[in-house]
């Protein structure tokens, strides 16, 4: 097995310390931070994310997939920031206003970077002006909007309204996601984009950034 194999099966395994070592490995026997991040990193995630649809992944698995990810994406970063390599795309995330819940704004963000985008995570109770702010300074290409409570939807309207009144809205693409939020819901309030998971997610804002 080579040391970028070695680094996919440990993403898929959720082995966090496996992925490190062999992403140190990679790096000191010449492959290219690039070559890692695409066949390695992204190319594991990618399988957690059919594995999941596929029902042989849940939730949990998805989770320590990602962390593990996140340990080897640690130590490539300042080589992939001197290689140029051009992220997939730049994501604001955050839960929208009056909303602490953030287990899956943190699972979506990590399948999205997982993915080759870079993040830009809000936190929680993220006031609509914040999200206008981080377009502003940060350029980012799409905004990912999280709510868990029905009392807390409103607020995801309120965000593309302030990116409407902030004149930002045709520059960016606004996608929702959320146990209570649905299709429909979407298209009521103008987003560009729904997604019931982190898996449909990281799809979603692929086609939503080409697009």
């Amino acid at each position: 097995m080579n040391q970028i194999e070695t680094i996919y099966k440990a993403v898929l395994e959720g082995d966090a310390p496996g992925a490190k070592s062999g992403v140190e490995a990679a790096l000191k026997g010449g492959a290219t931070a690039d070559q890692i991040m695409k066949e390695g990193l992204i190319g594991a995630m990618t399988e957690v994310g059919r594995l999941f649809e596929a029902g042989e992944y849940y939730v949990p698995e998805m989770l320590i997939a990602a962390r593990a990810m996140q340990s080897g994406l640690g130590l490539l970063k300042p080589y992939l920031a001197q290689s140029g390599l051009k992220a997939a795309g730049k994501v604001a995330i955050g839960t929208v206003k009056g909303d602490l819940h953030d287990i899956g704004k943190n699972l979506v963000g990590m399948m999205l970077e997982g993915a080759g985008f870079e993040i830009v995570d809000l936190g929680t109770d993220v006031a609509p002006d914040k999200f206008v702010a981080a377009v502003k300074a940060s350029g980012v290409d799409l905004i990912a909007l999280s709510a868990l409570l029905t009392t807390t939807m409103p607020n995801m309207l309120a965000t593309i309204e302030a990116l409407k009144a902030a004149g930002l809205r045709d520059k960016v693409k606004v996608m929702i996601g959320g146990a209570p939020v649905t299709e429909a819901y979407a298209k009521q309030i103008g987003a560009d984009g729904y997604s019931a998971d982190a898996s449909a997610a990281t799809r979603l804002a692929r086609s939503l950034v080409a697009a």
